[in-house]
């Protein structure tokens, strides 16, 4: 029996009593990539991204592990409800316009202390500050650099489009606007370098494409290193109090960690390793987070239709959006179907061998966003569920 084979059978034991759809998280998995993260990581603390793991046991659990430090969280009402819950230190990696958040925010000193939010405009703080409501705590401010990489005297960017804060001088002058205003206090940098941390190098069957990934990250990291040590200093100059700079991604972990101007690393999708974090030279993770259909027909020879599977993940459409039938292995979609909302046929050879009610597991394509589709995820340990834990959803939470 192949691993793969195997696992397919722990799985398919532990949950016997369970019908499907059902999700799972193998915490021999989980455990074994976040060792990894802390390995590539090099002694710096690991900031966890929550936005990938959408579990507040499973934050609990892996924040529990020596190395790991902190969330990075993805708006401003789960950054609150974490703080309520007990995590102290909450970094917000996205500008938020939540005007009753903010009022809530200034009011709790709890609150205030635990959780510092993300500017890279002065209208901003100009929000915040009109959202007061009278609320007096100091509000913990990270800026955002922008990673971009620049080509062609900039007639070319890689990278996603988030900070309009670039050049050393940006981020210096934001960081006086902010050390200048009573009320805000600034804390960090943060850096998410998406086009080195989140695409993948090795892409199979496009050897082309892979060594031309591999130059442009090559490159965007001597130009990102670079600009981050000058931006560090810039900002140090104005805030010599800086308490973190963060940067990374599952992708990028060793090699961001080796930047002196870096404190902490971020990351999150490589605790469950969903299906787009295959294709990377630099580490190989083990799938953990996985769901299963049920088999509800047998059309024919070599085809079996499971219910639901239309779970795209976000960003540009495309067939790497999708989830993937993964075990048994050697199942794919009708090209004229895909994954549907109620129903997906799956064509291969394994079909005939499925009977009515058997599990078919699949990986999503990003990491917690699977979350988003159950109230719950069953853990695996060995060939039993050993607990079984909400999800935001199951907790009444979906903040996007």
């Amino acid at each position: 029996m192949t691993a793969l084979a195997a696992d397919r059978a722990r799985y398919d034991r532990a949950t016997a009593h369970l019908d499907a759809p059902v999700a799972i998280v193998d915490l021999d998995a989980f455990d074994a990539n976040a060792d990894d993260l802390l390995r590539r990581a090099g002694g710096k603390p690991v900031r966890v991204a929550s936005k990938s793991v959408r579990c507040r046991a499973l934050l609990e659990r892996v924040l529990a592990r020596d190395g790991f430090q902190g969330i990075m969280s993805f708006t401003l009402a789960e950054s609150l409800w974490l703080a309520r819950s007990g995590f102290d230190d909450i970094l917000l990696a996205y500008p938020s316009a939540d005007r009753a958040g903010f009022a809530e925010l200034g009011a709790d000193p709890k609150l205030a202390g635990a959780v510092t939010v993300l500017v890279d405009d002065p209208a901003q703080l100009d929000l915040i500050d009109a959202s007061r409501a009278g609320g007096r705590e100091v509000v913990r401010v990270c800026l955002e650099l922008d990673t971009s990489l620049r080509l062609l005297g900039g007639r070319v960017r890689v990278g996603a489009r988030r900070s309009p804060l670039r050049s050393p001088a940006q981020l210096a002058e934001l960081a006086r606007s902010v050390v200048r205003r009573p009320g805000f206090r600034l804390v960090g940098i943060m850096a998410y370098e998406g086009h080195i941390a989140g695409v993948g190098d090795a892409v199979a069957g496009r050897p082309l494409r892979s060594r031309a990934v591999r130059l442009m990250q090559a490159a965007a990291r001597r130009e990102l290193a670079e600009r981050r040590a000058a931006v560090v200093r810039a900002v140090r100059a104005v805030a010599p109090g800086l308490e973190f700079v963060n940067g990374g991604g599952t992708g990028s972990v060793q090699h961001t960690a080796a930047e002196d101007a870096v404190t902490e690393i971020a990351a999150g999708s490589g605790l469950y390793v969903p299906r787009l974090f295959d294709n990377y030279t630099s580490f190989t993770g083990r799938p953990a987070a996985l769901f299963a259909l049920p088999v509800v027909r047998r059309p024919g020879v070599g085809v079996v239709t499971v219910l639901g599977g239309g779970y795209p993940a976000s960003g540009a459409a495309g067939p790497d959006r999708l989830p993937v039938p993964y075990l048994p292995r050697g199942l794919a979609y009708d090209p004229q179907e895909g994954p549907g909302e109620v129903q997906t046929p799956l064509l291969g050879s394994p079909a005939d061998d499925l009977l009515i009610g058997d599990k078919v597991w699949f990986r999503h394509a990003k990491a917690g966003e699977l979350c988003e589709r159950f109230d719950a995820l069953h853990l695996v340990e060995g060939d039993s569920v050993t607990a079984t834990v909400p999800t935001y959803r199951g907790e009444g939470h979906t903040f996007l």
